[in-house]
């Protein structure tokens, strides 16, 4: 059985420059929309420190309107998810530009108090932008998808009753950030883990649900699509937190996510025919599939249309990560850490199939 779960990355570019109107609400809203017409539930993870300090220096006038659009995503049945940037919270606002601190762009790395302060303000402030005091978010994807190292960040993560990561992208390797999820390879569709992401270990507090790669020739990374989308932001470059990556590209084969913004329809149907092939071999095993866009890449909104009647037409159904862990993994919901609130436990099981 297979279930395709779309996750959107709802952000403005990493170094701080781009409007909330133009990268991430206006988007979005039309995002929505399609979904709306499908029936179908859509995972948001929403860059919460990133969003605390706009709000915080009122740099965008925008952010009210965020803040209205997230809990309307949560009341249509949307699951709205911790997504987090860290070299934001000890961000300062100067002069119309932001000035971040690169020093902290791995949270993981961070002492475990530091990662207990930068995860509980996350929290904290999504709670008052939900207006719900009781919001805990399901779902966690780390800025530049790092869970890496593991032990500190699952239990901070844990303790704030959290249940899924989504941060894994299979066969992922970059040197200068200490990432490397080459070992995942060898590891299912999704695993419990404990102290190490790559380890499967069926008494740990979290589940990965990873982001669903295909390995590649790099020349297959260079996709007209994806680099007309890679153009459209080349200032963002500058500054950015994720250095030349030149070497982790020298290999025979690249990992390529399932970019519902970046792809073609051929090629977002080829890599779901391929699960599709190994659950006729395999129709016992459920297998998740994790497709990843970001507010600030939606800019084709046809393909993305097309993509989800595809998938309807094949019977393919279309869930969030909380849906998700309640109707297939009941054992690990048996015993949260803490009482499950997203907007996916009230609202999406109506729209869990189409």
């Amino acid at each position: 059985m297979i279930s395709v779960i779309f996750t959107l990355d709802y952000e403005i570019y990493g170094n701080g420059q781009g409007s909330l109107e133009e990268l991430a609400l206006e988007p979005t809203r039309r995002l929505a929309e399609i979904f709306k017409e499908f029936a179908v539930p859509l995972v948001v993870f929403a860059e919460a420190i990133e969003l605390a300090k706009i709000k915080e220096t009122q740099s965008d006038p925008a952010i009210s309107a965020i803040e209205q659009q997230l809990r309307s995503l949560r009341a249509a049945g949307h699951e709205i998810a911790l997504h987090l940037h860290p070299w934001w919270a000890n961000a300062h606002y100067e002069k119309g530009t932001w000035h971040l601190d690169w020093t902290e762009r791995n949270l993981c790395a961070l002492p475990a108090a530091r990662i207990e302060e930068v995860v509980a303000g996350a929290v904290s402030y999504l709670r008052c932008a939900l207006a719900d005091p009781l919001y805990t978010p399901h779902s966690y994807r780390g800025g530049l998808w790092l869970m890496q190292p593991t032990q500190n960040m699952a239990r901070v993560l844990s303790r704030h009753g959290i249940r899924v990561d989504s941060s894994v992208f299979k066969g992922g390797r970059t040197r200068a950030l200490g990432l490397d999820y080459r070992p995942a390879l060898r590891n299912g569709s999704d695993w419990r883990f404990s102290s190490d992401v790559n380890v499967p270990d069926n008494g740990g507090p979290l589940w990965e649900i990873p982001i669903y790669t295909e390995m590649v020739p790099f020349w297959r990374m260079l996709g007209r699509k994806r680099l007309r989308i890679q153009r459209k932001m080349p200032e963002a470059a500058n500054g950015a937190p994720l250095p030349r990556r030149w070497l982790d590209f020298l290999r025979f084969r690249y990992p390529q996510k399932l970019d519902f913004c970046r792809m073609t329809l051929p090629e977002l149907a080829r890599m779901v025919d391929l699960v599709r092939q190994e659950d006729r071999r395999t129709p016992e095993v459920f297998k998740p599939v994790v497709s990843i866009g970001h507010s600030k890449d939606l800019v084709d909104f046809d393909t993305i249309t097309t993509f989800l009647d595809w998938l309807r037409k094949r019977s393919i159904s279309v869930i969030t990560l909380g849906a998700l862990t309640r109707d297939h993994f009941p054992l690990f919901r048996a015993t949260p850490p803490h009482p499950e609130t997203d907007g996916a436990s009230r609202a999406a099981p109506a729209m869990a199939s189409s």
